[in-house]
């Protein structure tokens, strides 16, 4: 590991690190907050004990770290009473704190390369599979945390109900959820495939180029 990458990568750690301490003092609802960091914090150590045997790239730790700060301030205030999403709705007469949309959109736009990479990196996969599968894993992942969160809200803390689930009176809350992730997903995928699209033509322009020249 490179003295830079090694400096962004406990970067990175310090920054949740401290995002975290900050997110637990003084929490808008502290079960909320703790059950809504628990995943997340096992998350990152997953990440931490497997990153000699699987080490991800530096762009998607960075994206990790975008969407951990995205959810980690979210929970601080409550995905509903989010000061970002209030001040929103009252500029843009949104009838609701959309805060909980840009997280789930930024679950699938964030976390989409790092999962491509890692099919990339511990698979045989090839071809439209490389981008199809992340996208169902998203789609998956976020279907699967609406089914955590509805136990959570109707066994392990039944009192605390609507204010875990935060769906603000909308019965298709769960279903909006994970329709921004999957658009998330699918725009990281559209910008992957063009971006990767431009460098091969541009490969494939440069031996002409040095005949011209």
């Amino acid at each position: 590991m490179t003295q830079c990458r090694r400096f962004l990568l406990w970067g990175l750690v310090s920054w949740y690190v401290l995002l975290s301490c900050w997110a637990a003092y003084e929490p808008a609802d502290r079960q909320f907050w703790l059950l809504s960091s628990l995943l997340p914090s096992l998350f990152v150590v997953l990440l931490i004990s497997t990153y000699r045997y699987l080490p991800l790239s530096p762009v998607s730790y960075m994206f990790i770290a975008a969407f951990l700060t995205l959810h980690t301030i979210g929970v601080h205030y409550t995905y509903a009473e989010m000061p970002m999403g209030d001040w929103l709705n009252r500029a843009l007469h949104m009838g609701r704190n959309h805060y909980d949309r840009v997280v789930h959109f930024s679950f699938g736009f964030l976390l989409t390369y790092p999962l491509e990479e890692l099919f990339r990196l511990t698979g045989t996969l090839r071809g439209w599979l490389v981008y199809y599968l992340p996208v169902m894993t998203i789609l998956g992942l976020s279907g699967l945390w609406e089914i955590i969160e509805s136990w959570v809200a109707r066994i392990v803390h039944p009192n605390l109900g609507l204010t875990y689930l935060g769906s603000q009176g909308d019965i298709w809350d769960a279903q909006k959820d994970m329709t921004a992730a999957l658009y998330g997903s699918l725009l990281c995928v559209a910008i992957l495939l063009v971006w990767r699209l431009r460098e091969s033509r541009a490969c494939e322009a440069e031996p002409l180029a040095d005949v011209l020249n």
